[in-house]
């Protein structure tokens, strides 16, 4: 069957919409927390009214939606370990944001994510 036509992505633009869809991705985790900070209450209804949850809740949606389009082209043993990116992202934002004490434990835990996205990235250069 033949090939649809429209647009795909390289490999190098499926890796970088991945990273973008980390860099929502804890955005979205950050607004979220910001949001959940002001509820009053815990029910559904006031999830769904609270602007900041609901701002997060698009990021999240926007973050979904690059994924499924760099994994259409992309390597999912290549793409997917990325993600783990998102947990450095938190970290960083969690410390500016929140003032999260950032520790020689969680220190040592984003430099093993990295390094591991990192010998992904490399063991799979074609």
């Amino acid at each position: 069957m033949p090939e649809p036509e429209g647009f795909h992505f390289t490999r190098r633009q499926s890796i970088a919409l991945v990273i973008l869809c980390t860099v929502f991705g804890a955005a979205a985790q950050i607004i979220i927390k910001h949001g959940a900070v002001q509820l009053t209450s815990a029910s559904p209804l006031a999830m769904l009214m609270t602007p900041a949850l609901v701002g997060g809740y698009s990021l999240y949606g926007i973050s979904t939606v690059l994924l499924v389009l760099a994994l259409r082209d992309g390597e999912l043993s290549l793409l997917y370990p990325i993600i783990s990116l998102t947990y450095v992202w938190v970290t960083l934002l969690s410390f500016y944001f929140f003032k999260e004490t950032v520790n020689i434990y969680k220190l040592a835990g984003i430099t093993v994510v990295v390094l591991g996205v990192s010998v992904i990235g490399r063991s799979d250069k074609r």
